[in-house]
C-alpha cells in the first residue's frame, strides 16, 4: 500500500499526518501563534558562561535564553577538526557518519560575555528549558546538508551500498567548493551528479546571503529563517516511498506545488486538493488514533495494555497482560502479551514523538530466549523510525533502557497542558484526608486565637463529610476547646481548600 502525506490546514493551525500502510505514523503540528524554531539562524549575544557546566546561555531574541554547549563551540577550524577526529558523536548531525569529539577547550576560552556570535537552533524549547543552540550551522537541501563551518565529506549512514556510497562521496567531493562540508542524505542515492550540484549550488548561494545578513544585524535577531512545517515535512519525507499528497487547503496545494517544481522538479508524486465536506481527517479516520495518542492506557488487540507515563526528565512504559489470559501457559501469555506490546511501543513511540530516556519494563520472563526474542522483536520495530534511538539490552527484571533522539515536542506536551485542578499531579489527596489536616489546623487555630465560634469554609463534597461520617471528630474538638464549630460550603474551593476563621 502506497504511503501518503494528509495535510490539513485552518487559519490558525497545520497538521500534518504521515501515514504508512494504511496507519498514521507521524504527526506534525504547527499554530500560527507558536511556530517552530528548529533550524532558525540567529546573531546571539552570550549573557552568562558557566565553566561549571563548560555551557553558555545566549539571547537569540526569546523569552528564555537559549542553551549552548562546549562541543557546539569553536572559534576556529582547527578546533573543530580536532574534534571530529576524537571518539564521540556530533549531535546536530542526524544523517551524518560518525563526527568525533576529541579534547575541548574549556569554555571561558572560547566565549565571553557580550560576545556576539552566530548560532542556529538544534532543539526546541522542551518544557521549562530554552532551545538548544549550535555555532555549526547546516543548512539541509533536498539531497545534501551543507556544513559551512567545517571541511569534511559524510554519507548518511542508511544508505548501506559500499559503491555507492563510494560514488556519491566521490562526486561530492569533486564539486563541492573549497571551503566547507556536505552530508549526502539518504535520498541522494541513485541520483546523478547534476541533481546534487543543483542541491549544492542552492546551500552555498543561501550561505552568502546569511553571511551578509548576519554582517548588517544587530544582536538578538533572526538572521535566517527556516522554511516553514509544510515545505520541510515535504522536503525531508517526500521520496519514492511516500507518492501521494492529500491537502485541503487551495493557497497551501499551491505553495506545495511550486516548492516541488522548484526544489524537486525530478520526483514523480501525485497532489490532490481535497474539497469534500467531511473534514480531511475524519475522512482519512485519523482523529481517533490522535486522541488515543494523548491517552495514558493504550489497550492491545489481546486484551493486555501498555501504561505510558511521561515526565520533564523520561518516559516510562509499563506493559501489562490486562484482559487476555492466555490458550496454553503462563509463560506463553507473556511473551505474546510482550511481543504484541513491542509494535504497538514503537508506533506511540514515534507517533507521539516521545523522545529522551524511555523505560519499557516489559512483563517478567523467565526464559532467556524469550526475553532475547522481545529485545530483537523491539529493535526491528524501531528500525522504521527516522529519529536516532540506541537500545539497551532487557535486563533480568525485564527492563529495557532506550534513548530516542528528542528535537521537538511531544504530542502530549504540544497539544495539552497540567491539569488546573490537580496542578499535573494526576491526583487530588481524598476527602478524609483532607478532614484529618482540617481537625489538625482547628486544633492549633483554637489553642492559639481566642473566641466562642469557629467558622470553617470547605469544598460541598467535604462538608457532606463532615456532616456525616466525620462528624464525631467536630463534636469532639468543640468539647475540648469548648467552641462551636460551623461548617459552610463554598462551591468554588478546591477539593483540598478551606479557611477556618475563629471570633
Amino acid at each position: 500500500m502506497a504511503n501518503e502525506l494528509v495535510i490539513n490546514t485552518t487559519t490558525h493551525e497545520t497538521r500534518i499526518a504521515l501515514i504508512e500502510n494504511g496507519t498514521i505514523a507521524e504527526l506534525y503540528m504547527e499554530r500560527s501563534r507558536v511556530k517552530g524554531i528548529v533550524g532558525n539562524i540567529y546573531k546571539g549575544r552570550v549573557i552568562r558562561v558557566l565553566p561549571g557546566m563548560q555551557a553558555a546561555f545566549v539571547d537569540i531574541g526569546m523569552e528564555k535564553a537559549a542553551f549552548l554547549y562546549v562541543a557546539d563551540v569553536f572559534e576556529a577550524i582547527e578546533d573543530y577538526e580536532t574534534f571530529m577526529d576524537g571518539n564521540g558523536k556530533q549531535e546536530n548531525s542526524p544523517e551524518g557518519e560518525g563526527q568525533h569529539l576529541g579534547p575541548l577547550h574549556p569554555i571561558e576560552e572560547l566565549l565571553q560575555e557580550g560576545q556576539e556570535i552566530l548560532v542556529q537552533v538544534s532543539k526546541e524549547p522542551i518544557g521549562t528549558k530554552g532551545a538548544r543552540i549550535t555555532s555549526h550551522i547546516s543548512l539541509p537541501g533536498r539531497h545534501l546538508v551543507y556544513m559551512p563551518t567545517v571541511d569534511h565529506v559524510g554519507v548518511s549512514r542508511r544508505i548501506e551500498n559500499e559503491v555507492e556510497r563510494e560514488r556519491l562521496k566521490e562526486v561530492v567531493e569533486r564539486i563541492k567548493p573549497n571551503s566547507g562540508g556536505f552530508i549526502i542524505r539518504t535520498v541522494s542515492e541513485g541520483k546523478s551528479e547534476e541533481d546534487l550540484l543543483t542541491d549544492l549550488q542552492y546551500l552555498t548561494t543561501l550561505w552568502e546571503e546569511i553571511v551578509k545578513k548576519n554582517e548588517k544585524t544587530h544582536a538578538a535577531n533572526l538572521v535566517h529563517s527556516d522554511l516553514d512545517m509544510t515545505q520541510k515535512v515535504v522536503r525531508d519525507i517526500l521520496s519514492e516511498d511516500v507518492d501521494r499528497i492529500v491537502v485541503d487547503s487551495k493557497p497551501e496545494y499551491d505553495k506545495i506545488v511550486e516548492f516541488i517544481n522548484t526544489f524537486m522538479p525530478k520526483i514523480k508524486y501525485s497532489i490532490e486538493l481535497y474539497e469534500e465536506n467531511e473534514p480531511i481527517f475524519d475522512h482519512f479516520g485519523l482523529e481517533v488514533e490522535i486522541s488515543r495518542a494523548l491517552e495514558r492506557k493504550v489497550w492491545l488487540k489481546s486484551g493486555g495494555y501498555i501504561i505510558i507515563e511521561q515526565t520533564e526528565a523520561l518516559t516510562a512504559v509499563d506493559v501489562n497482560t490486562g484482559r487476555y489470559v492466555g490458550k496454553h501457559n503462563l509463560e506463553d501469555t507473556i511473551l505474546k502479551t510482550n511481543l504484541e506490546a513491542v509494535k504497538e511501543i514503537a508506533f506511540q513511540l514515534r507517533l507521539r514523538n516521545i523522545g529522551g530516556i524511555i523505560i519499557i519494563d516489559f512483563i517478567d520472563m523467565e526464559k532467556e530466549v524469550n526475553r532475547e526474542k522481545v529485545f530483537t522483536a523491539l529493535e526491528e520495530a524501531m528500525k522504521a523510525d527516522k529519529s536516532k534511538t540506541n537500545i539497551l539490552k532487557m535486563s533480568e527484571l525485564g527492563l529495557v533502557e532506550m534513548t530516542r533522539k528528542r528535537v521537538r515536542e511531544s504530542i502530549g506536551r504540544l497539544m495539552c497542558e497540567p491539569c488546573p485542578y490537580c496542578e499535573g499531579l494526576g491526583y487530588i489527596k481524598s476527602k478524609t484526608t483532607v478532614c484529618q489536616e482540617i481537625f489538625r489546623e482547628l486544633c492549633r487555630e483554637m489553642l492559639d486565637v481566642h473566641g466562642s465560634k469557629a467558622m470553617l469554609t470547605v469544598h460541598p463534597q467535604v462538608a457532606d463529610l463532615l456532616y456525616d461520617e466525620e462528624r464525631r471528630g467536630l463534636e469532639e474538638l468543640e468539647k475540648r476547646f469548648k467552641k462551636r464549630i460551623t461548617v459552610r460550603a463554598k462551591p468554588g474551593f478546591h477539593q483540598e481548600q478551606f479557611e477556618i476563621t475563629i471570633n
